[in-house]
């Protein structure tokens, strides 16, 4: 991969000579995915799907190439099964609030999942819906042993994280869906550190629900995605409703439109999708499989420098390649945020310090949260080298 070229895309290389790390949370926008966004708000500021002038018409036209786009990056070949949220937390709640669970239904997840697939499945609880989690282990690997022993006949939905965002191990989702699905039980997967990493194709995974932010893989912030099956879409009611999801309504009575028009209620963030879809399209020009390659090749050598060092422990697997683009770890002794302010005040090294938003499976391991660094396609060599100077001239400058 060309990383200089790539770079000359994001104009954040022009401006700042910073390491940013900090890409599971956010990443950086391309020139392409901005001219997008710049594009509507200058040239075509309207509504789409409401009025019928031309600015509304190339609107509308634009939001369906971009829910195109979207769709093919996670091989979806119906864009009418693809719904744009707010991030991949509101996707999670679309499902865990809007599907049909009964009471003693349970659902089955990990212990290690972001809050997002988590606290919703909790709320459940009010209405007798169970949760109970498969143990992952020291290395944070899906055991399916242990997975098929949970699937019981009330397992009435499997909610896993494809790819966590601490230890950036990712569970062997073909199997998952095949065991719950033998056990008739749906699939939910939070792809939001997945899909901008590795190739996903729904379909082939055969997935029954598939939640992603787009803001984590050069998209705009505050837009997500969620893909489901037709049927599932069908079964589901819209957790808000009112302008755009109805096609007719009486003072006493509502039709809903089909999807995805029945989940995406209000005025759209009309200039995200567009840029979504720029996104998604610069992802599929350079090809997933070179990006997740360029990710594992980073862990690798960052892997290389940082084990040896004094006080340093590495969370997860021993093998990098096992840890997609996540490399958490912690000093010991030293707080993870004092940390990761060091790194920047020492060489302007960017990264992601505390529980991450995964508080479960730190406190049941007792760790006081960790320091993340998390690559992405615009990092290179140098970054890694810099991010390890930094840390080193920290731990010699404590004594450590």
């Amino acid at each position: 991969m060309d990383v200089q070229r790539i770079r000359d895309d994001f104009p954040f290389y022009s401006i700042h000579d910073l390491v940013y790390l900090d890409n599971a949370c956010q990443t950086l926008r391309p020139v392409q995915v901005i001219e997008a966004m710049d594009g509507y708000y200058q040239e075509y500021p309207a509504c789409g799907g409401r009025s019928v002038h031309r600015l509304a018409t190339r609107v509308s036209i634009a939001m369906e190439r971009a829910r195109e786009s979207v769709s093919r990056l996670v091989g979806n070949g119906d864009p009418d099964q693809l719904i744009f949220t707010k991030n991949c937390t509101e996707s999670l709640n679309m499902v865990s609030k809007g599907y049909p669970l009964s009471r003693g239904d349970v659902v089955v997840t990990t212990d290690i999942e972001h809050n997002s697939n988590c606290v919703p499945w909790l709320q459940m609880a009010d209405r007798g819906v169970r949760k109970r989690h498969v143990s992952t282990g020291e290395d944070g690997l899906l055991d399916l042993e242990a997975f098929k022993e949970a699937m019981t006949p009330e397992v009435r939905m499997v909610s896993m994280v494809h790819t966590n965002n601490i230890l950036g191990t990712t569970i062997p989702a073909r199997d998952v869906v095949e065991i719950a699905h033998d056990n008739g039980s749906l699939v939910m997967l939070d792809g939001a550190q997945a899909a901008p990493h590795i190739p996903v194709d729904v379909e082939s995974l055969d997935v029954d629900f598939y939640a992603f932010s787009l803001h984590k893989m050069l998209g705009p912030s505050g837009m997500g995605a969620l893909y489901a099956k037709e049927a599932c879409l069908e079964s589901m009611e819209p957790i808000i409703a009112g302008g755009g999801t109805v096609g007719m309504t009486s003072y006493d009575d509502m039709q809903l439109l089909p999807s995805p028009d029945k989940f995406e209620a209000g005025l759209h963030n009309y200039a995200g999708i567009i840029g979504s879809g720029a996104a998604a399209e610069y992802l599929m020009a350079l090809g997933m499989d070179q990006v997740r390659e360029h990710d594992i090749a980073l862990n690798r050598y960052l892997s290389s420098l940082l084990r040896d060092l004094p006080g340093v422990r590495i969370l997860g697997p021993e093998d990098p390649g096992l840890r997609s683009s996540i490399l958490s770890f912690n000093v010991g002794g030293l707080n993870p945020h004092d940390v990761a302010m060091a790194l920047d005040e020492i060489d302007g090294v960017l990264v992601r310090s505390g529980y991450h938003c995964c508080h479960a499976y730190f406190n049941a391991h007792g760790i006081k949260g960790s320091v993340r660094a998390s690559t992405y396609l615009y990092n290179d060599r140098r970054d890694c080298e810099r991010m390890a100077q930094a840390l080193r001239t920290l731990i010699a400058k404590l004594g450590k």
